[in-house]
């Protein structure tokens, strides 16, 4: 679960080049020329400024509010996740508050859906091939003949990225999503391991310590009371 969160910060912040969170940048161009690559992408001087070129993955203003609006008017089944909608800034255009399990929904099933009509069609659908992937292995039944088909599937993703996102982008987390079929070998189905249920209970959890010189025993009081309310009831 960790690995599809830093996969989609690394996606996300790298689309809508958000600060601090996008693998493109000065020193990412300067690496192309070094490797003698995408010299289309070679930065240019502009006086005291220095101007990079877009490249197939870059996002106009246009773009990137068309893509923030469709994902304020989203709308999801109760307990689902949460308000996307208040997840949205579109004064800032840029998401805020992302919990883990939010990254899990926006990556899944709402990236392919937003992207409709922004990017060039090679780009938009090799990332709608690595989201479809992550659902894929997230089921909750897996065929064991096709966990071969979907091993040779996200190879050739991530070769198809290569040609698209900077060498930058490719870090060791990225790196990992070829060994995600391999735990799923070993250890079987991927929900049964992850930790949403435990995260949203410590959240809980949180909320009972009212005294915070003694946090253990708040929590612990709080609990007994609430188990003892149900119980009467």
């Amino acid at each position: 679960m960790h690995v599809e969160k830093n996969v989609r910060d690394s996606l996300i912040g790298t689309l809508l080049n958000i600060n601090e969170k996008t693998k493109d940048g000065l020193n990412a161009c300067l690496y192309l020329i070094e490797m003698n690559i995408r010299g289309e992408l070679a930065p240019i001087e502009m006086g005291k400024r220095t101007y990079f070129p877009p490249a197939r993955y870059t996002m106009s203003k246009d773009e990137k509010v068309s893509f923030f609006q469709c994902l304020k008017g989203v709308k999801v089944p109760q307990g689902h996740s949460l308000n996307v909608k208040s997840l949205v800034s579109m004064q800032d255009l840029k998401l805020i508050g992302l919990k883990s399990h939010d990254c899990h929904i926006l990556l899944q099933q709402l990236l392919s859906v937003t992207l409709r009509g922004i990017l060039p069609k090679n780009v938009r659908h090799t990332i709608t091939l690595l989201c479809s992937f992550f659902s894929s292995i997230c089921c909750k039944v897996i065929d064991p003949s096709k966990l071969d088909e979907l091993q040779n599937e996200i190879v050739i993703i991530l070769c198809e990225l290569e040609m698209f996102f900077p060498p930058s982008f490719f870090d060791i987390m990225v790196h990992l999503v070829v060994h995600l079929i391999r735990e799923v070998r070993l250890c079987g189905q991927v929900y049964l391991k992850w930790m949403y249920t435990i995260e949203r209970y410590m959240k809980i959890l949180k909320g009972y310590a009212k005294n915070h010189y003694r946090p253990e025993a708040s929590m612990i009081e709080r609990y007994i009371a609430e188990e003892s309310i149900e119980f009467c009831s």
